[in-house]
């Protein structure tokens, strides 16, 4: 089963501070039996927040536990968005972090017998420039010109070792321990780490894409890079997240984007903070 959401923002007049974007969210469930991956965006006038989980299949209900994730930061979101967010860094942090503290309650609370665990990567744009915050190997990338101009670092085994020099890169998409990650939500209570970023710029044309290992696994940087703006945001994505299904077949992996295209479309008003959650159903 696959689900896809295209919205194209639509403005209306009489706000001094108004953003254009376009933004696209799909998911493919590839060769699982259940699709663990959970996405959203949300805006008001003056910011848009982007986030994603990966619920690690090695862990009981890791789909809930991206759920969570997900409802943390959106629920967040509507309540400091008035328009803008105060503190971008403290807020992407600090719900992360409220995200898996939520998880560890609910499995206490469920008596589940153990933590289930997700990744959480989170880009948040506002006054021009773009933030972002992850936990685990569900990656940001920040697209301008066919050309990736920053993408988050995997917290992973196998990110690691490339970083020993043990592996090289190319060999961390391959290797047997590449699923294994060092960092996420749930899991074990005391060991969530949130990395952050510095405030980049954002022009006109440029890509913010969000995606979990189904997509970055089986395609190069390179080609998401030039994938992202080989048309309509929509139709773009799609081929590249029909590709990486494709490239692994059987052994597909829950494939799953949110991508904005930054000053695509019309410009955008929003009462009150919305929400737009991918329906799984």
């Amino acid at each position: 089963m696959d689900y896809d959401g295209w919205t194209f923002i639509q403005g209306f007049s009489g706000s001094k501070e108004k953003m254009k974007f376009s933004v696209y969210q799909t998911s493919q469930i590839g060769g699982r039996k259940y699709n663990q991956d959970r996405v959203a965006y949300a805006y008001s006038n003056e910011a848009l927040l982007l986030v994603l989980a990966d619920g690690m299949g090695g862990h009981l209900h890791g789909e809930v536990a991206a759920q969570i994730a997900i409802h943390t930061m959106m629920q967040a979101f509507a309540q400091v968005a008035t328009p803008r967010v105060p503190d971008p860094v403290v807020f992407l942090s600090e719900n992360i972090k409220y995200g898996h503290q939520a998880i560890l309650r609910y499995a206490h609370d469920n008596q589940l017998g153990g933590n289930p665990g997700t990744t959480c990567v989170a880009a948040l744009v506002q006054n021009g420039e773009v933030w972002w915050a992850h936990a685990g190997d569900s990656r940001f990338y920040l697209l301008r010109d066919r050309h990736v101009l920053s993408v988050t670092h995997d917290h992973s085994v196998v990110q690691q070792w490339a970083d020993w020099g043990v592996i090289t890169v190319d060999e961390m998409k391959t290797h047997p321990d590449r699923n294994k990650i060092t960092n996420c939500l749930g899991g074990i209570e005391d060991m969530l780490f949130v990395e952050t970023s510095q405030p980049m710029a954002v022009h006109e044309g440029d890509v913010l894409l969000l995606c979990s290992d189904g997509l970055w696994g089986p395609l190069s940087d390179e080609e998401i890079a030039q994938g992202a703006f080989s048309g309509a945001l929509p139709q773009a994505v799609g081929r590249m997240v029909d590709l990486a299904v494709m490239r692994e077949q059987a052994r597909a992996d829950n494939t799953t984007v949110v991508a904005v295209r930054y000053g695509d479309g019309e410009e955008h008003q929003a009462e009150r903070p919305m929400c737009m959650v991918l329906d799984y159903r």
